[in-house]
Parts: C-alpha cells; structure tokens; sequence
C-alpha cells in the first residue's frame, strides 16, 4: 500500500465484559485478523490495545482499523457472512460496549 493512499477507514473500538478473559481477548484479536486476511475488499487491517496514560479510555481497551478502497467496500464488508459470522461468535457474547467511526481522510 502507498503511504499517501487515501483509505476509507472503519474505526472500532471495543469494550469488554469484566468477565472476558486473556485468553478470550487473544482469540477475538486473532479471529478478527483472519477475518481481514479472507475478505478481498478490506486492503489494510491494524489494531492495537490501548496504551494512552491520558485515562480517557471509557474503558476501551482495543482499536481495530479496517480500511477499504472506498466507501463501497465497507458496504459490502458490514452485511457480509463472514463478517456476521465473526460478530455473532466473537463479540455478541464479549463486548460490553463498540463506538464506530468511518471516515475518508481530508488530507
């Protein structure tokens, strides 16, 4: 990927249940990469724990990027299976709370 390459973004942040374990944690951030290995339209994935010592977290404690050519690949990225089928397995039974922020960058 090109450096200056104008990606359109979807932003997630992800809260947990108390209750979700290390190894839990591990297994989403892993499903999540595989996810955005298989799928063609998402052309870069990144993600990251939290590591802010500004306390304004909220209690978010992950931040995944996925990042597609245009508007049009997330439009087909939020419907399809793998992508519900990842939520359902995944993050239904884990997440306490998710803010999402999609964006196409303006510099």
């Amino acid at each position: 990927m090109r450096k200056n390459e104008r990606l359109y973004r979807h932003v997630v942040l992800f809260k947990f249940k108390p209750e979700t374990g290390a190894e839990t944690l591990g297994d989403i951030e892993a499903a999540f990469a595989a996810l955005a290995a298989k799928l063609p339209f998402i052309v870069d994935f990144e993600w990251g724990r939290n590591s802010s010592p500004e306390n304004l977290d909220r209690g978010y404690t992950h931040c995944f990027i996925v990042s597609f050519q245009d508007a049009a690949g997330r439009d087909l990225y939020l419907p399809h299976p793998a992508h519900l089928a990842f939520c359902r397995e995944y993050l239904d039974p884990n997440l306490d709370e998710v803010c999402v922020v999609d964006f196409k960058p303006e510099r």
